[in-house]
């Protein structure tokens, strides 16, 4: 068999080139321009006197960040559990052979095709006392963030059901057929069978939940606007209003890289774990 010339080998490599050029300059260097500032005085300016960790000291003496950090906290966890077990219950669900199983895929995915503000806009119209649903949790502070949590959940499940049941498409039918042979319950199975078998598809779902809580923004803007108060604040609420409002890149820019630091950490092993498991 003929080898390809060199030109239709170097075809691929041309292809990615944009991509890889883009990922280059549009992120890792405004990330590296990024943390530059963050150790800097900039102020509406980008300055070039270095302060050292100042506005990383300046950034967690504020209560306004440990607040959205300890918001983001709380609902990440509720939206990642949230998100899993509903998924999870509706692949499930579809996976029975139902009958209408398309028209249900595509009622549960819908809503992920749609925007955060257009998902806000809507939750907060239903949440609003007098307009939608008749309790008051939207303006409450104690219960505000559990709304956001509703509404994004209500968004994002159906990607969850969407993967994981392509990971249960996945599973041997003859591991079906040896358990029911041996009278397993069906939850039995797929509690130690099913789910450890989905382990790198639940990983794959968990990465990309996560990415979505860091940045969450638009829902809250949205739905709350951070409020009432700032009883809804997260941190890339913050980082905007300090960039844009305030005129303190210097302290947007610390937060940022803040934010930055659980992205890489969550991202890095798994994409090394992932080389792993391809090069064996």
């Amino acid at each position: 068999m003929a080898r390809p010339r060199r030109p239709a080998r170097l075809t691929p490599f041309a292809a990615l080139l944009p991509m890889a050029l883009t990922a280059i300059v549009a992120y890792i260097g405004c990330a590296l321009w990024t943390l530059r500032v963050s150790f800097t005085s900039s102020r509406t300016f980008a300055s070039s006197q270095y302060v050292g960790l100042a506005q990383y000291e300046r950034l967690f003496d504020n209560e306004r960040w440990v607040l959205s950090l300890h918001n983001l906290a709380l609902y990440g966890v509720l939206f990642i559990a949230a998100c899993l077990v509903i998924g999870c219950l509706l692949a499930i669900f579809i996976d029975q052979n139902v009958t209408g199983e398309g028209v249900l895929r595509t009622i549960f995915l819908y809503p992920y095709a749609m925007s955060f503000v257009a998902t806000g806009l809507v939750w907060q119209w239903m949440l609003t006392p007098g307009q939608g649903f008749p309790f008051d949790w939207i303006v409450d502070q104690d219960m505000v963030i559990y709304t956001v949590v509703i509404a994004t959940v209500w968004q994002a499940a159906g990607l969850v059901m969407a993967m994981v049941l392509a990971g249960l498409r996945g599973v041997d039918p003859d591991l079906w057929k040896a358990a029911r042979l041996d009278g397993i319950p069906a939850w039995r199975v797929y509690v130690s069978i099913v789910l450890p078998l989905l382990a790198p598809t639940l990983a794959t779902v968990t990465l990309l939940l996560s990415t979505t809580v860091v940045k969450l923004f638009d829902a809250v803007v949205a739905m709350t606007q951070g409020g009432p108060g700032t009883a809804s604040e997260v941190p890339a609420k913050f980082i905007m209003d300090h960039l844009f409002l305030r005129s303190n890149i210097g302290l947007a820019s610390a937060g940022a890289m803040v934010m930055l630091a659980p992205v890489l950490a969550m991202l890095v092993p798994y994409a090394y774990a992932r080389s792993r498991r391809v090069n064996r």
